[in-house]
């Protein structure tokens, strides 16, 4: 049994309340991360803190990826890419923890594109059918995961890859968690084996968390969006 968050984006005392409620309810379970955790909300040094200080299984998202290509990769699409995206929010969040921004930068450089768990698969924005043959090829029994990740890691930058893909999404034979593509509540696509639990945490919507066993929902556990996160400090 595993727990599943969906998209932060920098909102971390949303994250703590629910957290709470999560480990209240389930203490040992463990807790994972679709991603993004940074941009747009208030918090994204305290958001990326919190997952490190509580040992969260993260994958990385595309806001995440765009942060530390702008540090590391300058001269990248990605890095030009997140001036358009919720930058200056990330920006004000570390300007008095600049000692943390390096470290944290080589936190999302090690972070997982997808963790593949007896329970769900659980990545960013899900597998796009553009790998299909690949899906049709190897099995998700944890044999393939090196070559997998291998594959998925060259097309980061592509609009149908493991942190960018909205549509076309396969289905990968196992429930798949993804956050990305927000939405008002959570949607699990039944047909296509698929649960979106980006509930739009960062536009005043709320947040949700996921409790799956062997690819069954047990439970839907969501908190509303708590103002300081959001509003202007």
């Amino acid at each position: 049994m595993i727990a599943v968050i969906g998209d932060l984006h920098g909102c971390v005392h949303t994250l703590t309340e629910l957290y709470s409620q999560v480990k209240s309810k389930y203490p040992s379970i463990e807790v994972y991360c679709v991603g993004d955790l940074v941009d747009r909300g208030n918090f994204s040094y305290e958001t990326v803190h919190f997952c490190i200080s509580n040992n969260l299984k993260v994958c990385l998202g595309n806001h995440d990826y765009m942060f530390y290509s702008y540090f590391r990769e300058p001269f990248s699409i990605m890095a030009r890419s997140w001036i358009y995206n919720g930058h200056i929010a990330t920006l004000n969040s570390y300007k008095n923890h600049p000692y943390a921004l390096e470290p944290h930068l080589d936190y999302i450089e090690n972070l997982k594109l997808f963790y593949n768990t007896e329970d769900a698969f659980v990545c960013h924005s899900g597998i796009s059918k553009v790998y299909k043959k690949w899906f049709r090829e190897y099995k998700l029994d944890g044999t393939s995961d090196g070559f997998i990740e291998k594959l998925l890691s060259k097309d980061l930058s592509e609009d149908y890859s493991i942190i960018w893909a909205r549509e076309g999404i396969l289905n990968i034979g196992k429930l798949q968690i993804v956050g990305h593509t927000h939405k008002i509540d959570l949607i699990h696509e039944k047909s296509n084996n698929i649960c979106y639990i980006d509930t739009g945490c960062v536009y005043g919507n709320k947040l949700t968390c996921v409790i799956v066993e062997k690819n069954e929902i047990i439970e839907v556990i969501q908190i509303p969006t708590l103002k300081e996160d959001i509003y202007p400090l």
